[in-house]
């Protein structure tokens, strides 16, 4: 097992990240909790780890009102919210009471909004089932449900007290969700760390199989740099930004599918390559790195190209209205070389221009 720190001063956490450890969940609980809980699942993850989970909150002591809430992006609504504020009001939970996520992102995201903003704010506990919630969305705070115009609109910076990582669970990952999540995983090589960009290209297959050793470095890996960037922005004010790399299209992708086509790392996988080649044309990155980035999301297998029924217009409009436009420009974060990127502000009359030449 390993143990990262994210230091926040007083809203410090530690990354607990190892194979079996939902087996011993109550060895990571924090002190001074009360003793009734909600844990949010959805119904794929509690088929397999619902009982489980459970259980090791019960034999810590909880009792456990558990939601379990049907899977995909439409749970981060303002109706699936209310569920849970009900589901906490009839369990009667208290400010100590902890909120416990288990699942993937979808389910973080959405558990993690009831914990910031009932009485606001309950303690709130991450148990990530998924690849991608590993490397990602369970670190750093941010929590939210979307709006019908926006993903994540409406939300929150509200750090875990605790994140529980138990890499055995990705066995039990579909594969595409697994494709989808290295998307994140070569986000990481590209905004950070070169070498861990080249580990990539020459263990992807150990990857995809799932040997042990292999996924325990790729994941922690991934959280010693976010913890890292989270340390010196936690609210975005700058740094963090970086870690928006190839979401600004690939939010665009998203919405424009209706959260139904592509899942988000499949279009964050197509978001990097546009603006790989956004920053080729502003002579900012080279072709051979542009070529080495979709030679390896194709090695996972992941699609690079832009999906058929792309609407340039509508994208763009959803650009502008992403939170991280500013005064009507777009910030896109774009590489320089493998291991480095920068924040580039670009109109959105260029922007459109340069879609359509793609």
């Amino acid at each position: 097992m390993r143990t990262i720190k994210v230091g926040l001063d007083k809203r410090s956490y530690d990354i607990h990240i190892g194979p079996g450890l939902l087996d011993r969940l109550e060895d990571f609980l924090p002190p001074g909790l009360s003793p009734r809980c909600l844990l949010v699942t959805d119904a794929h993850v509690d088929r397999y780890y619902g009982r489980q989970v459970s259980s090791k909150l019960e034999q810590a002591g909880f009792s456990v009102a558990k939601a379990v809430v049907p899977p995909g992006e439409a749970l981060k609504s303002f109706a699936s919210a209310r569920e849970l504020y009900d589901a906490a009001f009839d369990h009667k939970l208290d400010r100590k009471s902890p909120v416990v996520a288990l699942g993937g992102g979808v389910v973080g995201d959405l558990a993690g909004f009831i914990a910031a903003t009932y009485m606001r704010g309950v303690p709130f506990i991450q148990l990530p089932t998924t690849l991608l919630a590993q490397v990602d969305s369970s670190v750093g705070g941010k929590v939210a449900i979307n709006h019908p115009r926006g993903k994540n609109i409406i939300g929150a910076f509200y750090q875990p007290q605790v994140v529980v990582i138990d890499t055995s669970v990705l066995h039990t990952l579909p594969p595409r969700e697994l494709r989808a999540a290295m998307a994140e995983v070569i986000k990481y090589g590209v905004i950070e760390d070169a070498s861990f960009f080249d580990y990539l290209e020459g263990n992807m297959d150990r990857v995809m199989s799932l040997e042990d050793a292999v996924i325990q470095k790729i994941v922690v890996r991934c959280c010693e740099i976010k913890a890292e960037i989270v340390e010196n922005d936690e609210k975005e004010a700058g740094l963090r930004a970086v870690l928006n790399f190839g979401h600004t299209v690939g939010h665009a992708i998203e919405a424009l599918g209706n959260y139904q086509l592509r899942k988000h790392g499949e279009a964050v996988a197509v978001g990097m390559v546009v603006a790989g080649r956004l920053a080729v044309s502003r002579g900012l990155f080279k072709d051979a790195e542009l070529n080495r980035l979709s030679r390896l999301l194709k090695s996972v297998p992941l699609d690079t190209e832009l999906p058929a029924e792309w609407d340039v217009q509508r994208a763009v409009e959803l650009m502008v209205q992403d939170k991280k436009a500013y005064q009507g420009e777009i910030n896109f974060v774009l590489p320089e070389t493998i291991g480095r990127v920068r924040l580039e502000k670009i109109s959105p009359e260029e922007l459109k221009a340069f879609l359509l030449n793609l």
